[in-house]
């Protein structure tokens, strides 16, 4: 699996230490935010994660942005994408239990790195029940 990311300002220390804790337990990542914490457009960042996790096979996304907001909805213009804004771990289990999220949006300016940390661990850990969310997930792509 390769984990794309992509950032806006807000989110370069955050996205520094996900891709530090990622490819210390052997993750892929591919980084498409930006490295400097001078304002910038986040739509120019996220844009890119959402068309690599809809190309490729075996990706998952995380974005982030200063309240995660921008980013979701940036990423779900594009039609093959499911990005959950979740603030919690919980949220991250359900978002892919349930949704089968495929990127993750963190808000960068409410959640602390560490509790990123176990968002984006039980994200990439937790796979889609299928089932009776199957259907709904289908009725989202449609």
């Amino acid at each position: 699996m390769i984990i794309a990311i992509g950032n806006d300002h807000a989110g370069v220390e955050m996205k520094n230490k996900i891709i530090k804790y990622l490819e210390e337990r052997g993750c892929k990542t591919k980084n498409f935010g930006t490295n400097d914490k001078v304002s910038v457009d986040y739509p120019d960042y996220i844009r890119p994660v959402a068309t690599f996790v809809s190309k490729t096979k075996r990706a998952l996304g995380i974005v982030i942005c200063g309240s995660g907001n921008g980013a979701a909805m940036t990423a779900n213009k594009n039609k093959k994408i499911r990005a959950a804004l979740c603030w919690s771990e919980e949220l991250s289990v359900l978002a892919r239990h349930h949704n089968d999220a495929n990127i993750i949006s963190i808000p960068a300016r409410f959640v602390s790195s560490d509790e990123a940390l176990r968002m984006v661990d039980a994200f990439i850990k937790t796979p889609f029940e299928g089932g009776r969310h199957k259907k709904r997930v289908d009725k989202i792509s449609s």
